[in-house]
């Protein structure tokens, strides 16, 4: 398998700890994306990638349609999307997503992060080369030939696919299909999914390392308090490091 396949097996050991971190993110992301193409997902595809991966967390349907009507209001203000760069301790670049209606703030405080934490905050385009900028989708594989399904999407840059599985609350496992590709192809693998009828579960960004650093275990606990302190706070969406998993 290749690195999206190991970075998505290391990822999902660290899932959102609390459902409602995961609602407030995915508000934000519906905010941004009724911004960005009004609000009927019928004609705005970032808007029904939204409300996909909203259902993919069981986010209740009236939550969506109340964050829908919310956004489009004239004095709903928007959020920007800020990518901060630096290093933790060892030598571990990281990489922190964040979506802020308040700019200062989120600065003051992933700089405090850092230096809490004996990290530095770098400058824009420090570490983010490090990072491929990819899309994925995860998609019902049901009747699907991955190598034929592979083949359709060839021209798209598709870079992985492979079988996925997830387990629900009642420890049933549930099998999938993961796609990556890159960033820059996910409009034409969405849409080559929708006219095709296959069903969409989630979809999304990631940024996977091109290269991870190996340290040791004392070590990773000095870069997890920088990682926890990040993923805390309500302005960060996603953090990426350069740090090997350590395997339970």
């Amino acid at each position: 398998m290749g690195r999206a396949f190991e970075f998505r097996k290391a990822r999902k050991m660290k899932r959102w700890s609390a459902m409602s971190k995961a609602f407030t993110r995915i508000g934000k992301d519906i905010v941004m994306a009724v911004k960005d193409g009004g609000p009927d997902p019928d004609s705005n595809s970032r808007l029904r990638a939204v409300i996909q991966n909203a259902k993919a967390v069981n986010m209740p349907k009236v939550n969506v349609e109340r964050a829908i009507k919310k956004a489009s209001e004239k004095g709903q203000g928007d959020y920007k999307e800020v990518l901060f760069e630096g290093y933790a301790q060892h030598g571990i670049a990281v990489l922190v997503e964040t979506a802020t209606d308040n700019n200062t703030r989120t600065v003051a405080n992933v700089r405090s992060y850092f230096n809490k934490t004996d990290g530095s905050l770098g400058t824009s385009g420090s570490v983010v080369f490090m990072f491929d900028h990819t899309c994925n989708f995860k998609i019902k594989g049901d009747d699907l030939d991955l190598e034929e399904l592979e083949l359709e999407l060839i021209d798209s840059g598709v870079d992985e696919i492979f079988e996925d599985t997830d387990e629900d609350e009642d420890g049933v496992e549930h099998t999938s299909v993961m796609v990556y590709a890159p960033f820059e192809s996910f409009g034409s693998i969405q849409s080559y999914l929708e006219e095709n009828e296959i069903e969409i579960i989630s979809s999304g960004f990631e940024r996977i390392p091109q290269v991870t650093k190996q340290i040791s275990a004392e070590e990773a606990e000095d870069v997890e308090k920088l990682l926890e302190k990040l993923e805390e706070d309500d302005d960060v969406q996603n953090v990426y490091h350069t740090m090997e998993e350590i395997a339970d």
